[in-house]
């Protein structure tokens, strides 16, 4: 599916992720990409970027991604989604990368890795959206 839709502008139909920094960098149905700078409002205890920043991220790419794969005029809404954290963030740029898994007529699945400054996995999302039709 095409949507002609740059990547600033699907990060705009996300206020939240726009509230929170995501940038959205690349977006296709095969791929999205995206990124978020580590900063202190983003933090928890001991300066280590906060979960929930991190699943922020990571939805909005799957959000994205699942978006650019709906069939024309259906839309999406989240289903399930499960975080895996593998190591902390204390500095630098966290960028995700979303591939779809499956996309199917009433559902898409979407992977989502998240990576360090030093590209060590940080995390792993995967999430199951629902096809809505009208």
């Amino acid at each position: 599916m095409t949507t002609g839709l740059t990547p600033d502008q699907l990060a705009d139909a996300m206020p939240f992720a726009r509230a929170l920094g995501v940038e959205i960098d690349t977006a296709g149905p095969e791929e999205v990409t995206g990124h978020l700078d580590w900063a202190p409002d983003r933090c928890t205890a001991g300066g280590v970027m906060h979960g929930g920043a991190l699943m922020a991220l990571a939805d909005t790419l799957g959000a994205a991604c699942a978006f650019l794969n709906l069939p024309p005029g259906a839309s999406t809404t989240t289903l399930e989604s499960k975080t895996n954290f593998f190591r902390g963030v204390k500095d630098g740029r966290v960028r995700g990368v979303s591939r779809p898994l499956h996309t199917g007529r009433t559902s898409i699945v979407v992977q989502t890795d998240l990576f360090d400054a030093g590209g060590r996995r940080t995390a792993q999302v995967t999430q199951t959206q629902a096809v809505l039709r009208p």
